[in-house]
């Protein structure tokens, strides 16, 4: 085998286990060890190393010479290309196996936090179709499949409409069927796509900054309501009326209708208009008694089911009494905040997305919620001594934050305001491991539990309890 410090080729390797980030891991012969992606623990493969590091090594899967028994065929056609879903070739027992670890190796291996032992891993009931949302990008410039030949490929043949393909912002993946939300997403998109191909429409040009049709969203509820929302580049009403009523038409069960005119660089919708075309302003999401109003902005967890696991969870961890004062910080459009008030004395929730607070207040309203208050702003700058020696001192707080977790000076305040009792959902365990360790000082862990809303990837929720010493 011939090597070089960056380009060598390792044969006959065997996958050993399930690594962080969702990749696998091998030890090579003299004791290294190696992270591939798309490994199944018992495989036997010939990796091509491209990066080495003191201490580890990363490769790429060039031959598997001998599947383990546990490697399965993944079920979509995309997989290996498209960005997501990438854990297919594992059996969902594995997976949930390796999360289980993922939040283990975040809070004790890695993050040295003393905790009690990690109850078993919610697994979600469904593990197709699970999403109630997803996002579609249009391109003029499509991924090449390694079938097709560019050259032979006539301009429009190039379009694609689908997802970003991983570590090439200007390449789209276009997708004949995804396997992640129910019908008729598929339908509605395959439809528009047609219809823009037959009618001459352009599709986005990220690099340039041109084109008609630039993304769209379908967002679903699990008693069938359908949002659709299409982003425009440009302004050409004839145009884009026609487009829009020809949607209509073809998918009458469309509940919502919104288009928004986005001429930005980025593709973020939160600080554009967003104009209802025809149907309702809102979809909705049961939980419980509870009703959740869920417009073109809002924040939902997209895996619905789940979400209630989830958040049951977190008012269990709560251990409400009904005489609390409880902050629920990141609040989102108050979903955790309502689904525990009618536990609580009071609840206190805080956002920095001004629109999810409106929905918030709006949901609280039309629930019949008295004892939930809402406030927008960023949260170190809203929660501070002044807010809380105006709004009361928490005697329980709910932490449900970003991927990055907690500024700094939020954790401060959290420390100097004591509440008895703290809930930390995390869709990150390392940073959520970060701050935990902050809060050592005065608090114990004293319950974790990790829940998966995503299956087929590496992403897991966790939610770990906390009491002052």
């Amino acid at each position: 085998m011939a090597r070089n410090k960056t380009d060598f080729l390792l044969e006959g390797m065997t996958i050993e286990a399930v690594a962080a980030e969702g990749n696998a891991l091998f030890h090579t012969p003299e004791g290294a060890v190696v992270f591939v992606e798309g490994g199944v623990p018992g495989d036997v493969v010939d990796v091509r190393v491209y990066k080495k590091k003191k201490n580890y090594m990363e490769g790429r899967i060039v031959a598997i010479t001998k599947p383990s028994d546990d490697r399965q065929e993944p079920f979509c056609e995309h997989f290996g290309i498209c960005g997501g879903c990438k854990w297919q070739q594992l059996p969902y027992e594995l997976q949930l196996a390796a999360k289980q670890q993922q939040v283990y190796d975040q809070l004790v291996r890695i993050g040295h936090l003393e905790i009690p032992e990690i109850s078993p891993i919610l697994g979600s009931e469904k593990t197709r179709y699970y999403r109630n949302k997803l996002e579609f990008s249009f391109s003029s410039k499509r991924w090449i499949l390694d079938t097709e030949n560019p050259e032979t490929l006539s301009e429009q043949e190039k379009y694609g409409l689908g997802f970003h393909v991983g570590k090439f912002f200007d390449k789209v993946l276009d997708i004949k069927k995804c396997h992640l939300q129910e019908e008729p997403c598929n339908a509605i998109r395959l439809f528009i796509k047609k219809y823009a191909l037959d009618n001459g429409l352009s599709f986005y040009d990220i690099r340039n900054n041109e084109g008609f049709l630039r993304n769209m969203f379908v967002r679903t509820t699990e008693d069938g309501q359908v949002m659709l929302i299409l982003i425009f580049g440009y302004e050409d009403a004839k145009v884009r009326k026609a487009m829009l009523d020809a949607i209509k038409k073809a998918f009458p069960q469309i509940t919502s209708l919104y288009y928004v005119i986005n001429t930005k660089l980025n593709d973020s919708i939160n600080d554009q208009d967003c104009i209802l075309y025809s149907g309702v302003d809102a979809i909705y999401e049961k939980m419980e008694n509870l009703r959740f109003r869920i417009g073109p902005k809002s924040f939902y967890q997209t895996n619905s089911p789940q979400a209630y696991r989830l958040y049951s969870v977190a008012r269990d961890f709560a251990a409400l009494t009904g005489n609390e004062t409880v902050y629920d910080l990141y609040t989102g459009t108050g979903t955790i905040a309502q689904f525990v008030s009618g536990k609580a004395k009071k609840v206190v929730g805080i956002e920095y997305v001004p629109e999810a607070i409106e929905d918030a207040k709006a949901n609280t309203k039309a629930n019949g919620i008295d004892n939930c208050i809402f406030f927008a702003g960023d949260m170190k700058d809203v929660l501070n001594k002044q807010f809380i020696a105006t709004h009361g001192r928490p005697d329980v707080i709910i932490l449900d934050p970003p991927r990055a977790g907690i500024h700094p000076d939020v954790a401060k305040v959290i420390m100097d305001a004591a509440p008895e009792r703290m809930v930390y959902v995390s869709c990150n365990p390392a940073s959520q491991a970060r701050d935990l360790a902050i809060f050592a000082e005065k608090y114990e862990i004293t319950a974790v539990q990790p829940v998966d809303m995503f299956p087929h990837t590496h992403h897991v929720e966790n939610v770990c309890a906390l009491r002052l010493k």
